[in-house]
């Protein structure tokens, strides 16, 4: 690809006496210089920072081709476009991710939400509309953004979810979401690993994580965005990756009413192991495992037994 105007080597452009840069010609530069990066979507990524930069929705940039850009706006563009560069993930510098019906803050104190997550909820709400009351409550261990715990309350029957993360970090993201989503009063954020912030008094119609589930030997093979951006403690869960999944199997029963849901994600090749380990423990039924978009088994569900 051809160099933009003032250009130091592989860096994005700025103006230069009378050249001008309209929106197209930005949009197809930035794409090639991010794709030249090894940003399989640099032409779409450029696309979403220049339309955070005009104020703009990304499609609407295709209304203004022709607009020329000026010193101002090249300014406020070109430090993102940087940033994007070195792979910081395109959420961390928007500031926000779309998850479901929400608008999420997120940045580097917080695990991007991703699809797969969805996919979660959806079996999650399934079957609450089906089993759970009108004033069902549930636990969502290591909630992060929050995007779990308010999908919840926002599109399902739950009256109170109940959601811990062992950083205060994640917390305070979570709970500006939770205000800025208007639902702040039907969630109850609390510090602690897993089940420590939970009483054993505490029973709840559902148990739902999308716990660590990443392999410490795995990291070479993320990509730099994964790896190097987002929080370690909420990727990695010790050499095989199982020891979130673990201790969440161990714990969620005493949590649980008899016929009470139990909804984790779960990593690739992950899935078979946590069944197995849900069977021996003998105070769950049901087991079943649903697969993602892409066909891999990555949410695993079953229900505590009901005993007589």
């Amino acid at each position: 690809m051809g160099e933009g105007p003032d250009l130091l080597p592989s860096s994005p452009p700025s103006v230069r006496g009378a050249e001008l840069w309209t929106v197209l010609r930005m949009m197809e530069w930035s794409g090639e210089y991010l794709e030249g990066k090894g940003i399989k979507r640099g032409r779409l990524d450029a696309e979403h920072l220049l339309a955070h930069v005009l104020g703009l929705g990304r499609l609407e940039l295709y209304l203004q081709f022709d607009r020329t850009l000026v010193a101002a706006e090249l300014d406020r563009y070109r430090p993102l476009l940087k940033r994007r560069a070195k792979r910081e993930p395109l959420q961390y510098i928007l500031g926000h991710a779309a998850f479901r019906e929400l608008d999420l803050e997120v940045d580097g104190r917080v695990l991007i939400p991703r699809p797969e997550t969805e996919i979660l909820i959806d079996e999650v709400l399934e079957w609450a509309r089906a089993h759970a009351g009108a004033r069902a409550r549930a636990l969502d261990v290591g909630t992060g953004s929050g995007a779990i715990a308010l999908s919840l309350v926002l599109e399902g029957p739950f009256d109170l979810v109940v959601a811990t993360d062992s950083s205060e970090a994640a917390l305070e993201i979570a709970r500006c979401n939770a205000e800025a989503a208007g639902l702040d009063d039907k969630v109850e954020f609390r510090l602690g690993s897993y089940f420590e912030p939970v009483s054993e008094a505490e029973v709840f119609d559902l148990v739902v994580s999308n716990p660590p589930y990443v392999a410490e030997e795995e990291a070479r093979s993320l990509e730099p965005e994964v790896r190097e951006w987002e929080p370690r403690d909420a990727l990695f869960a010790g050499p095989d990756g199982m020891a979130a999944l673990r201790a969440i199997v161990a714990g969620a029963g005493l949590r649980l009413r008899p016929g009470g849901l139990l909804a984790l994600e779960v990593g690739a090749g992950q899935a078979g192991p946590v069944v197995a380990m849900l069977e021996d423990r003998g105070e769950y039924v049901d087991v079943r495992v649903r697969r993602d978009l892409t066909g891999r088994e990555r949410m695993v569900l079953t229900r505590r037994a009901i005993t007589n």
